[in-house]
């Protein structure tokens, strides 16, 4: 008997494509059964090798040593994933296995984990591959039933591999350079840096601004409000007040205007991540982390996709879906909805992935056995859904405009006609226990032009606001419009990173303390300030990284060759070493962490400051240090604080709580005498128990 082997991308994936396609029998690191094996990668099983496996130089970071320019790569398979990459090298390599299908997520990544693990394991075995946006039983066997030659995704492998290989060759020359440079591990990206010197041009924004001070001047007569232009000082502002107290202001003109705000499109990743920022205060990557288990329960379509649109052959199956999310929604009860499906079709704007809807399941099952962010991200997709293919808000507004002691005055308003998709959208949010802005409607009476009123008067005084600093939703934004401009109209992907990666940057910017959050927003540290500042152009340039991400979309759709893409990166990193072979002294210590002062020295009056491990004297002359794992405080189980080092440096004793005795076993409060011996040892003894 003969297998086909189904490879995918987690265990949790190939237990659900098992489930479907028979293979029930439970073996070690894979499912068997109705003619399949069924086994998984954990996600990325091999990886480039590092630097310091092509030559033992590169183990130390040295500028000699650079560019770093493998020829030809090579690959590892990490010490925690050997074993599963050895079940499936064994799998490929079973002479029953007749076949191959790749399962790993639709994209460019999935493509590349698959690749990368097959010709690891040395296999030539003839490949199929399944492409599905949902793991409802359906989708799977529909996938199947159509399964595709592998070689139909060369280019998006190809693509994936020149990402990589990007990646690899701008991060570790790049952070090895700047880190040589400035005696600090400064990490650099080819997507992360230019993320990072948005942050920071927005901070330097928000720094520079100088507010300003303005007035403003209404009138008012019974509901009907009319204000002025900005009015750059009081004096003036007052004056005006003056004329127009008790004065007749004119009607001189009514201009309405019909309007239709046309229904949002669906959701794709970053929009979701956006939307579920701002309402939940959801960072990016925990959206995506809740997105994918609902894709793998069985309840979402497939997260990490860049389109808004449905492809044309799923009309049906939009409009089914519709009727039967009506039940399971509490604020679609009683709604009264015409669906227009068409609006949200095309299958031109559809490449590997439609949009994020939820899935025939979900209808079927509804919250039941769902954590509360699932709840919640649920109701948002589903709520994007129905108002997507809602009718039209329409609505007047009018603009009148009063003439009043020589000067004119300005009232809006807006009148609902068809509140639309908009109903929707507001009895959704009504159900929110987050603070949402509501739209505030200001009816204005009815006005004709000659009207007069007899109008009262007041000054406001109003000053400019700053830049905003960015929050996710915000900057997520800014990522995905960067370097817009500098790109064709029709390329198909502009921006920084892809919907599936600007998560893991912004998280791996906070945790390299480049960036820190404030709450919502997202804030440069002075280190990354100072990284943003340092790094030229080529590696800060938002426009230039869109750019390469354009080109490896043009790779991925045939339309470009890798090989010249790769021999331009290596020419920047040739060049990048070149121009940055030295700084200036100045430079040099602009990392540096600010040192924290402790106390004087005892033995020769300096600076005593804090390290990692100990307290020290500045003077390099003097050997004076306290170390903070001294045995005295170990074996009294007893932290050494600053605070205990600042006393024993200012008085020669420190009063210190709860020291462990083991003669007794108990803690116990005393005085700790510092006894410097004027050698290379501090001592430590107890004067007295309290």
């Amino acid at each position: 008997m003969s297998f086909q082997l189904v490879i995918a991308e987690k265990p949790s994936v190939a237990r659900s494509i098992a489930a479907v396609i028979g293979a029930t029998e439970k073996q070690t690191g894979y499912w068997q059964g109705g003619g399949y094996l069924v086994s998984w990668c954990i996600g990325h099983l091999v990886s480039f090798a590092e630097a310091g496996q092509y030559d033992e130089k590169y183990c130390k970071w040295k500028y000699e040593d650079l560019p770093i320019l493998p020829q030809p790569w090579q690959f590892i398979v990490p010490d925690e994933k050997k074993q599963q990459f050895e079940v499936l090298r064994a799998l490929l390599n079973r002479p029953d296995v007749d076949s191959v299908t790749a399962a790993t997520d639709a994209g460019r990544e999935g493509e590349l984990i698959f690749r990368f693990v097959y010709q690891m394991a040395g296999c030539t075995k003839p490949v199929k591959r399944l492409w599905v946006s949902s793991m409802e039983d359906a989708a799977i066997r529909e996938g199947f039933a159509n399964l595709r030659p592998d070689s139909d995704y060369d280019a998006l492998y190809q693509s994936a591999l020149c990402r990589a290989k990007a990646d690899w060759l701008v991060g570790i020359n790049a952070t090895r350079l700047f880190s040589v440079l400035y005696h600090k591990t400064l990490t650099v990206g080819r997507v992360q840096t230019p993320t990072l010197k948005m942050l920071v041009d927005r901070d330097a924004k928000i720094l520079r601004f100088q507010k300003e001070k303005y007035y403003t001047v209404s009138i008012q007569s019974g509901s009907l409000k009319a204000d002025s232009g900005r009015i750059a000082d009081a004096e003036t502002a007052n004056f005006l007040k003056e004329k127009c107290t008790g004065a007749v202001a004119v009607c001189t003109s009514v201009k309405r205007e019909k309007k239709t705000e046309q229904p949002p499109k669906l959701y794709d990743l970053t929009t979701l991540q956006r939307e579920a920022n701002r309402l939940f205060s959801f960072t990016a990557k925990q959206t995506l982390d809740y997105a994918q288990q609902l894709y793998e329960k069985k309840l979402l379509t497939y997260p990490r996709t860049d389109s808004q649109y449905l492809t044309e052959d799923m009309g049906q199956t939009a409009q089914h879906l519709v009727s039967d999310l009506l039940g399971p929604l509490p604020f679609a009860q009683g709604l009264d909805l015409t669906p227009e499906v068409g609006r949200v079709l095309n299958s031109k704007k559809v490449s590997d992935h439609h949009a994020i809807i939820p899935t025939a399941e979900f209808a079927k099952q509804g919250f039941t056995g769902l954590a509360e962010s699932e709840c919640k991200l649920m109701n948002l997709v589903c709520s994007k859904l129905l108002c997507a293919i809602a009718a039209p808000h329409e609505y007047e507004t009018v603009t009148a405009v009063f003439s009043c002691a020589g000067n004119d005055f300005a009232a809006k308003g807006k009148t609902v006609l068809v509140p639309g998709w908009k109903e929707i959208d507001q009895r959704f949010r009504s159900t929110l226990k987050a603070d949402t802005e509501e739209e505030v409607l200001n009816t204005l009476p009815e006005l004709a032009e000659g009207q007069s009123f007899s109008v009262t008067a007041n000054v406001s005084e109003h000053f400019t606001s700053p830049p905003k600093a960015y929050t996710e939703d915000m900057l997520l934004s800014a990522m995905e419009r960067a370097g817009a401009e500098d790109m064709p109209e029709d390329a198909e992907r502009k921006g920084l990173g892809t919907p599936a990666t600007r998560a893991a940057i912004l998280e791996k910017l906070v945790q390299m303390g480049f960036v820190q959050r404030k709450g919502k927003q997202l804030v440069p540290t002075k280190d990354g300030i100072n990284l943003a500042v340092v790094l030229p152009e080529i590696l800060t340039s938002p426009a230039l990284t869109a750019e390469w991400e354009n080109r490896l979309t043009e790779i991925a759709k045939d339309n470009a060759d890798p090989d010249e893409f790769m021999a331009e990166i290596e020419a920047q990193v040739r060049q990048l070493v070149k121009t940055y072979s030295c700084i200036s002294a100045d430079k040099q210590n602009l990392f540096q962490s600010e040192r924290v002062i402790i106390g004087k020295c005892p033995r020769c009056g300096e600076n005593v400051y804090e390290g990692k491990k100990n307290f020290y004297c500045g003077n390099r002359g003097c050997q004076f240090v306290m170390w903070k794992n001294d045995r005295f405080f170990e074996q009294r189980k007893k932290a050494f604080t600053p605070k205990i080092a600042a006393a024993l440096l200012k008085n020669g004793k420190a009063k210190v709580k709860d020291l462990y005795s083991e003669k007794t076993g108990k803690t116990y409060d005393a005085t700790v005498l510092l006894a410097d011996t004027g050698g290379k040892y501090v001592n430590y003894r107890v004067e007295r128990k309290e």
